[in-house]
């Protein structure tokens, strides 16, 4: 059973997730070479904590930290720690707000210095997938229409979407259903309906779409060592379309 969210957690979620742009925001500006992943986690929780709001990742499930960080070839889940970034890597920032209850979740990945041609290609298609399935969030349509949408334009442009993680329904809970796969058959699946909370988030990777979980036990990495990209906003479906509370 999908929730459907009143008028009151509608404010409250968009109070979430202008809370987490305004944090993501600045953590993009923070993100440069030299500095650490731990560092990153640092500045996140301290930013979220002045807002009056809580760190939504931390602890969850027991994830150690309040942002998930990923270079590279790790594709979701990063542990942030020593790890120095450098030019020309590719990072993955995800982060998740709790305020007054109500949650919001996104990520971007952002190009360090100089980066390679085909990396810069596959940020850029994989935050355009992103819009692209956020315009199929309207009333009528079927779930797989975001999924497929985004399968079919990824991989048009040579690219391979993830199928192990997928996007999920948000509100009151950091996961709620659906489970939002990036990839599938259009036209299938529950209608959506004005009400219903979406975290749509792609991920991409330049190689194979498999995946394999790290020693570490939470970072999901590629299997062959190339690199991945991920995008998301928090979208609420509404009779007058799409509305992203994390822009």
């Amino acid at each position: 059973m999908i929730p459907l969210k009143s008028e009151k957690d509608l404010q409250m979620l968009s109070r979430s997730g202008k809370i987490l742009a305004g944090v993501m925001k600045r953590v993009r500006k923070f993100v440069r070479a030299g500095i650490t992943t731990a560092d990153i986690d640092r500045y996140s929780e301290e930013l979220i904590l002045k807002e009056k709001a809580i760190p939504a990742f931390k602890g969850y499930k027991g994830f150690p930290a309040s942002v998930c960080v990923s270079v590279n070839d790790e594709i979701v889940h990063g542990i942030p720690g020593a790890r120095v970034i450098l030019d020309g890597d590719i990072v993955s920032i995800d982060l998740g707000v709790n305020y007054q209850g109500y949650f919001s979740d996104a990520a971007v990945t952002l190009a360090i210095g100089r980066v390679q041609s085909d990396k810069k290609k596959l940020i850029e298609v994989t935050s355009q997938a992103l819009d692209i399935g956020i315009k199929q969030c309207c009333v009528g349509n079927n779930l797989s229409d975001i999924s497929h949408s985004i399968q079919n334009f990824v991989e048009g442009r040579g690219f391979q979407v993830v199928r192990q993680f997928v996007g999920h329904g948000i509100g009151q809970t950091l996961h709620e259903e659906p489970e939002i796969p990036n990839f599938g058959k259009p036209h299938l699946g529950p209608q959506l309906k004005s009400g219903m909370v979406l975290a749509i988030e792609p991920m991409v990777n330049m190689g194979s779409w498999e995946a394999q979980i790290a020693a570490n036990g939470w970072t999901a990495v590629t299997c062959d060592g190339a690199s991945s990209a991920h995008f998301e906003h928090t979208v609420a479906i509404t009779d007058k379309g799409p509305v992203i509370l994390t822009k």
